[in-house]
């Protein structure tokens, strides 16, 4: 399953990621920028180890992991955070612990799309992502109109 979602990802739908962004304590002005972006994610494997890598114009995140072993990040938020990632019924199931505080996020194929849901204390984002042709370059640094549910 991961070999289906390697490759290069562009964000074209959002729900909720204003209400996620407030759950995780991030400010204000944070959100309303972190609503206009349009982030690209590219997903790639070199051996046993998966690098997932997110990039828009405001905030760039990077991890590298091996499925099922313990790893810290620190998020775009800011939270420095225990994380493991398995692989479950197809899905990248992300699971992130900081100060009592858990977040879950799963990555999955749908249609031929990624769908990204992240949940925090019973409030559940969801991004959709369209793969990036590979003789395309991305334009991470694109814009959108600021949803008010995203």
């Amino acid at each position: 399953m991961v070999d289906q979602l390697q490759g290069s990802w562009k964000s074209v739908s959002c729900e909720n990621f204003e209400e996620y962004m407030k759950e995780l304590g991030i400010g204000r002005v944070s959100r309303k920028l972190g609503c206009l972006a349009k982030p690209t994610v590219t997903i790639s494997t070199n051996g046993d180890v998966i690098t997932i890598k997110t990039k828009s114009i405001f905030k760039n995140h990077e991890i590298a992991f091996k499925l099922g072993e313990e790893f810290e990040e620190t998020r775009p938020g800011g939270h420095k955070t225990k994380s493991t990632v398995t692989l479950d019924n197809g899905s990248l199931m992300q699971v992130q612990d900081w100060d009592g505080t858990e977040t879950t996020i799963t990555r999955k194929l749908v249609d031929g799309k990624m769908v990204v849901e992240s949940a925090v204390n019973n409030v559940i984002c969801t991004r959709t992502y369209q793969r990036v042709p590979t003789n395309s370059a991305s334009n991470s640094s694109a814009l959108s109109e600021c949803d008010p549910n995203c």
